[in-house]
């Protein structure tokens, strides 16, 4: 048995089977994969969309509520919900109304619209800092609060958690390898590992070392870890240890909210009444329509005045880009925080997401495996050991990807898309009991054909 308590053998039986049928079910994908082929790396528009499935990508053609369609005309239950970026639903009626009514409009003019102050003012009250700039994407977010640190403390180098997930840029793909950073991916700058440590999550100890000689400028952090190794829930006295380290040592903080925003309005900083420098936030806050942000204090915010306007000769951070808070955003956004993305929305996920906990936990009780349940509100999941992880190690060496890959596979071939390997499934505020029904009822079965 592998360290999941399941025969790989039997794992690899069913994965055949379950490959072969996915796609002799979808003539139509492999057929529009094979033309893409022809002018995109991979067949995708983004060449690592290969790479996050075993199986070929699969091709949409339309998406309603909780629920996607494909090009072959099989629905899914969406648990992925475009990785976060989903949660509002597909196509929510005031998002729908207000993006049409704006294009018609001008979707782009380079100047602030009134749209912008609402946006930024609901930003503030809901996770309580005063002051945001926007961008198209948390990746962006998460650089330009990196920038603003760096320009404020004069400091070099970013400190991240181990298992960390905070976007496509030079400093943050960085990892530990034995001990040692090392580039994540090809591409990168020979030197990219001299700007970034990376420790242990839940670690104090370690942190305080890293934070010792003063060189850092921002850790930035989920508050929960939950994209890359499944789920780190902190100790009870982390974030306040972590929150006495860094004014202690004069070293900013940043929590990405990017993926733990969908607990609720004001994600966990609101929830767990955290405390920080910046909170970056993007994807499900403009519906799937491109934007990130980033809120901060009025003191960090005080390196981006410009009390003389164009004259002003102090140096300028670099920050800003030409299509950032564009009017299509900033409306798609207003809709979606004032009338999709409601106290009472993110109760109905929340309720949701511990039914669907609840069945998984009864699936793998029944069957007598010692796993463990994820409860994260709206989002829940497994982990193939008796104890949630506390770090990124302790959960990579419980990941039995085979298994996840054969999960994904098998749930997609009964009408349920599957989260990414890494995170889990989570209902979005459009998700029904339906939904959740069909997620238990293909995960049981999964498991009675494995064990």
């Amino acid at each position: 048995m592998g360290a999941s308590q399941v025969d790989p053998g039997r794992v690899a039986e069913l994965k055949g089977r379950e490959d072969a049928t996915f796609v002799e079910r979808r003539p139509r994908t492999m057929e529009l994969w094979k033309s893409g082929q022809a002018v995109m790396p991979n067949g995708v528009p983004m060449s690592w969309l290969r790479t996050s499935y075993d199986h070929p990508p699969l091709f949409i053609e339309s998406a309603t509520g909780s629920r996607l369609r494909d090009v072959d005309g099989h629905e899914y239950a969406d648990f992925n919900i475009a990785d976060m970026s989903m949660f509002t639903g597909y196509g929510p009626a005031p998002v729908v109304a207000a993006v049409s009514r704006q294009v018609a409009m001008g979707s782009q003019y380079l100047l602030p619209t009134e749209d912008s102050i609402w946006v930024a003012g609901e930003l503030a009250r809901r996770y309580g800092l005063p002051k945001w700039q926007f961008t198209l994407a948390a990746t962006s977010a998460n650089t330009e609060v990196i920038r603003i640190a760096r320009s404020i403390t004069g400091r070099e180098k970013v400190l991240f958690f181990e298992g960390k997930y905070h976007g496509h840029f030079d400093d943050v793909l960085v990892e530990l390898d034995d001990g040692r950073l090392v580039p994540e991916e090809a591409g990168l700058p020979h030197d990219v590992t001299a700007r970034t440590l990376i420790v242990p999550f839940n670690d104090l100890d370690a942190l305080e070392r890293a934070l010792a000689g003063c060189e850092v400028a921002v850790v930035i952090t989920e508050p929960a870890p939950t994209n890359n190794v499944g789920l780190l829930m902190p100790d009870d006295s982390f974030h306040a240890g972590l929150r006495e380290v860094t004014r202690r040592t004069g070293t900013l903080l940043a929590y990405d909210e990017t993926h733990t925003q969908v607990v609720g309005p004001g994600g966990l900083t609101r929830m767990w009444a955290l405390a920080s420098d910046f909170v970056t936030v993007g994807k499900s806050i403009a519906a799937g329509i491109p934007l990130g942000a980033y809120g901060m204090t009025e003191e960090v915010a005080a390196v981006l005045q410009r009390p003389g306007g164009r004259d002003d000769d102090t140096p300028q951070v670099a920050v800003g880009g030409t299509l950032f808070g564009n009017p299509l955003s900033m409306a798609a956004a207003r809709a979606a925080m004032s009338e999709v993305l409601t106290e009472e929305a993110y109760a109905h996920s929340q309720r949701l997401g511990s039914r669907l906990a609840d069945g998984i936990e009864g699936i793998v009780a029944s069957a007598g495996l010692d796993w463990t349940t994820h409860r994260f509100w709206p989002r829940s999941g497994l982990s193939f050991c008796p104890v949630l992880p506390r770090t990124a190690s302790e959960a990579k060496a419980t990941l039995d990807v085979p298994l996840r890959r054969l999960m994904r596979v098998y749930l997609a071939n009964r009408g349920v898309w599957e989260a990414i390997i890494g995170a889990g499934p989570t209902c979005s505020v459009a998700a029904t009991d339906e939904d959740v029904d069909a997620y238990v009822d293909a995960l049981g079965a999964l498991i009675a054909e494995l064990v």
